[in-house]
């Protein structure tokens, strides 16, 4: 029986087992190995770790972790969790089946990107998310919004402060009186072709619909967001759908609807990157520690 199962061990999963190992407490992390920020070459604006590939910032922190003697951590892939009692049962696609007295969520999110033929080949590469990210690394040299709905406009408020923008509607919104006057203030370029293609290694190089290309430093696009897996609707968690994506629900420890089961990271927030991630995760597992350490003591 552990104390936790951490169900995701990216940033999240790994910052929520950290004081819980250093609590002595009896825990498993079961990972599937998919982070979301593996198709990026290097990690930016992480205090202290800016510029590292995240695979060794992973790496790092699961060795860290794993010089604790009380941390399991079993590769696979959770199919199954459901509470038996006063305790969770989860199983994994391998057969394995595990039992704890808490579980904590963070499978994480999936992107969905806009079908346009090359892209998804350049994601992490010449294709971005978050300015802040991969915005500085462009070298204040021309970018472009690939619109994917009226989110997109914000993307598009934002990244002059990177470098001359283009927002490429590609049919996804028009922009209203207020929007355009918004996107003229800032300086913002509009080109109403679709994006047809996208080609180029060291440039994004995109071609329009009447045969025009156009080059840029960098290309960024809002994702359709989606949860990865479907273990917190199998136990019942309250999910919200907000205006970038469908998030669990949580408190302020990072308890979700469901007494003793927890959820952070990406799946549990309006938006996220390595930094929020660990502040979650680290919260959740705190609020993981106060909720066993309290067991019993209220009645």
């Amino acid at each position: 029986m552990y104390d936790a199962i951490i169900v995701g061990g990216s940033y999240a999963g790994m910052a929520a087992a950290m004081p819980l190992v250093r609590a002595r407490r009896k825990v498993a992390i079961i990972d599937a190995g998919e982070r979301r920020n593996r198709f990026a070459s290097h990690a930016h604006g992480v205090l202290a770790l800016d510029g590292k590939p995240p695979g060794e910032i992973a790496g790092q922190a699961k060795a860290q972790l794993l010089a604790y003697p009380t941390l399991s951590w079993i590769e696979g892939r959770v199919q199954i969790a459901a509470k038996q009692g006063e305790h969770f049962v989860v199983s994994t696609q391998a057969g394995d089946h595990l039992e704890a007295r808490r579980l904590v969520l963070a499978t994480g999110v999936r992107d969905q990107l806009p079908p346009v033929p090359g892209l998804a080949e350049r994601w992490g590469s010449l294709v971005f998310h978050c300015p802040y990210c991969h915005g500085y690394e462009l070298g204040g040299g021309r970018v472009g919004v690939l619109a994917s709905s009226e989110m997109s406009l914000h993307q598009a408020l934002m990244l002059p402060d990177w470098g001359p923008t283009s927002l490429f509607l590609n049919g996804a919104f028009e922009p209203d009186e207020q929007q355009l006057m918004q996107l003229n203030t800032r300086g913002v370029a509009l080109e109403r072709q679709a994006v047809v293609r996208l080609a180029g290694q060291r440039e994004a190089v995109l071609t329009l619909a009447d045969g025009r290309e156009e080059t840029l430093a960098g290309l960024f696009v809002a994702p359709v967001i989606v949860q990865s897996g479907d273990i917190a609707r199998q136990l019942g968690c309250e999910i919200i759908e907000g205006p970038i994506a469908p998030a669990v629900a949580t408190d302020e420890m990072k308890q979700t609807s469901v007494t003793n089961v927890f959820a952070c990271g990406d799946m549990a927030r309006p938006a996220g990157n390595v930094t929020f991630a660990m502040a979650d995760g680290a919260t959740a597992g705190l609020g993981v520690h106060r909720s066993l350490m309290f067991e019993g003591l209220s009645g």
